[in-house]
């Protein structure tokens, strides 16, 4: 981690982090089982007037006829993911207008990601991607009570985001980090080093 203050101060009363710039839009991306729900929860907390808007939420609201994304995804697939993000996009952009920061969390990945940060209508926008190393992430996947990798397997995930996916934002290898550890990083870095235009 960088040394130094962190470009959005501390609130020395409560201890979490304050924005004297306002409210921004966060989106903290990476693989399943990266870290990004903790992550993304922790970094709300110490945010004032915050949101965590969870994009899965909106593949889930799908009663009948849902198409998941598989590693040969039908184009109803494609059609859902995109519609999600398009969503998520309005949704983070309605509570920055009501005058929150917004963290969204969610699997975006290869030229969605290009697709959704643009989507965002707010700025500053801020990009976040977890990229621990495959091995971390098989170890985390194996100690989770919940298993996300099904037809997708940790290597091919793995290759997606790190060879597909526009280098937006700020990355981090998260693989020897705690959640806490992460969220501090993010906090001290993100806002200079995360800008998207």
């Amino acid at each position: 981690m960088t040394g130094g203050p962190s470009p959005i101060g501390r609130d020395v009363t409560g201890g979490r982090a304050a924005d004297p710039a306002g409210p921004v839009t966060v989106l903290v991306t990476g693989v399943q089982a990266a870290g990004k729900s903790t992550v993304a929860q922790l970094l709300a907390e110490r945010l004032p007037r915050s949101v965590h808007l969870r994009g899965d939420l909106f593949r889930r609201m799908v009663v009948n006829g849902r198409a998941d994304m598989t590693p040969d995804p039908s184009e109803e697939a494609v059609r859902q993911l995109r519609l999600r993000h398009r969503l998520t996009a309005r949704t983070a952009d309605e509570y920055r207008e009501a005058g929150f920061t917004v963290v969204v969390q969610d699997v975006v990945l290869g030229p969605h990601l290009g697709e959704l940060v643009g989507w965002v209508r707010h700025r500053p926008l801020l990009v976040v991607v977890l990229a621990p190393r495959p091995d971390a992430l098989a170890a985390r996947e194996a100690a989770r009570a919940k298993h996300a990798y099904d037809e997708w397997t940790v290597t091919l995930l793995d290759r997606v985001l790190r060879e597909e996916t526009p280098r937006l934002g700020l990355w981090l290898d998260t693989s020897e980090q705690t959640p806490e550890q992460t969220v501090a990083e993010i906090l001290d870095r993100a806002w200079t080093e995360g800008r998207v235009t």
